[in-house]
């Protein structure tokens, strides 16, 4: 029997299916690309924008013209906050909600009645997921209250290893409590919990026996972790620092208010963990910070990436990439408050900035509120962003020349090149040597 897996999304759902399809394969299914006539298809959809919700209900009609005889199974964001109208799709046999995700092999499993004899095919010990679909029944956009109580302690562990075998990326924390005003996150994922350390460690040490040199931690609210186990985030990273075969750490997405000193000191001391973070802005107003409900203002903001450089960078060593998601056209963003954003970012100067526009999210606070700017503008704005990107990552690497760094390089040949990237996640190319693959080769960036 076959099986296609399609992932929408971000790195953590990327992780989840990568934990399934271990689960398949380990229950004797041949996973297949997408475009064969597979018996099942898995598809696991994102909700961060209409237009990835559009995508995901787009592709499991895309699988079933493919295969009108298989079977579709649909998890994910989109399944959670859709789910009624994925399951009216025609082709769909089985829709699994967030509280469910621990669920999706072994019950696809028993629907084609295969057993589920392994253990990646069964639920995390502490995972916690629910035994019946309908002790969770889908949960509405209204009301934050119902998502709390539906998603409490309910975790599904996943890990990813890349097919070039130097990174992965750890799930360790799922959900959040910031409710922000435009965002339907948290109700997709329900409230913020984590995966006790112990079992994140063992996670490290299976993708350390793969080979892999590289983890990428990854959760919807990473240094939120430790609420559901009353461990800290800095507890989590002591501890995977110390398991062997791991070279290089990388936290893929951390809060401003979360990246404390004594974070950032303990790494500046001497670890695995890389230069190199993603620190959600959003927007670079007070004005819109406020009224979108995130926890900080921009001066704060600004003395968490000065405080970072103060404490990891040398004169003469590697700078400290910041990555920064920003998003334009909020609410009444008018064109003053879009050049605050535009000047506050260039003052800080990361070294990239993800830029993406405002996604008028049906249920969410935001969605009501006045000063919807129109999409034509938003447009302009998201171009206007993307020029100084090119401009602030190019005047990085041009501060970073001269640097000795090591490289992590990577399996694929690129028409008889290799690529890698630093520690302060500069790309780097030259020509294909499969005996420098997986391994950490110290260059002087040119």
């Amino acid at each position: 029997m076959t099986i296609a897996l399609l992932t929408l999304g971000c790195k953590l759902n990327f992780a989840e299916t990568a934990t399934y399809e271990r689960g398949f394969l380990a229950a004797g299914l041949e996973v297949v690309p997408w475009s064969e006539r597979a018996d099942v298809y898995l598809i696991n959809t994102c909700s961060v924008t209409a237009t990835a919700d559009s995508k995901s209900r787009n592709l499991v009609r895309k699988v079933h013209r493919i295969n009108p005889d298989a079977r579709i199974i649909v998890t994910g964001c989109s399944a959670e906050l859709r789910r009624a109208e994925i399951e009216r799709i025609e082709g769909v046999s089985r829709v699994f909600g967030a509280v469910e995700k621990g669920l999706v092999v072994q019950e696809t499993l028993a629907m084609l009645g295969l057993p589920a004899g392994c253990p990646d095919a069964q639920p995390s010990e502490a995972s916690g997921m629910p035994d019946r679909e309908s002790d969770h029944p889908a949960i509405p956009l209204e009301g934050a209250q119902g998502v709390r109580a539906a998603h409490k302690q309910q975790t599904f562990a996943a890990y990813s290893a890349a097919e070039s075998r130097t990174r992965a990326f750890l799930k360790v924390q799922d959900g959040c409590n910031n409710f922000c005003k435009y965002c339907t996150v948290p109700y997709a994922r329900g409230e913020s919990r984590n995966i006790p350390v112990a079992e994140c460690v063992r996670n490290a040490r299976k993708i350390a026996a793969e080979g892999v040199k590289e983890i990428v931690l990854t959760g919807v609210n990473t240094g939120d972790f430790g609420r559901t186990t009353g461990e800290s985030f800095l507890d989590l990273l002591k501890a995977l620092d110390e398991v062997e075969g791991i070279e290089r750490y990388r936290i893929s997405s951390i809060e401003p208010n979360l990246l404390t000193e004594e974070i950032v000191d303990w790494i500046a001391s001497g670890t695995k963990f890389q230069p190199h973070f993603h620190i959600p802005l959003q927007t670079g107003s007070d004005t819109l910070l406020a009224a979108m409900g995130r926890h900080y203002d921009t001066a704060f903001f600004a003395e968490r990436l000065e405080m970072v450089r103060r404490k990891m960078e040398r004169p003469g060593g590697p700078k400290v990439f910041f990555g920064i998601d920003v998003m334009v056209g909020l609410p009444g963003e008018t064109d003053a408050l879009f050049k605050e954003t535009f000047r506050f970012i260039d003052r800080v100067h990361p070294a990239f900035i993800h830029v993406f526009p405002y996604s008028r999210r049906p249920g969410t606070p935001a969605a009501a509120m006045p000063g919807q700017v129109d999409e034509t503008v938003k447009k302009h704005r998201v171009a206007v962003l993307e020029e100084l990107c090119a401009r602030l990552h190019a005047e990085f690497r041009e501060a970073n020349r001269g640097v000795r760094e090591r490289v992590l390089f990577e399996s694929t040949d690129r028409g008889g090149m290799m690529e890698g990237y630093t520690g302060n996640y500069i790309r780097i190319a030259r020509p294909y040597d499969p005996a420098l693959v997986g391994t950490l080769t110290d260059i002087v960036i040119e």
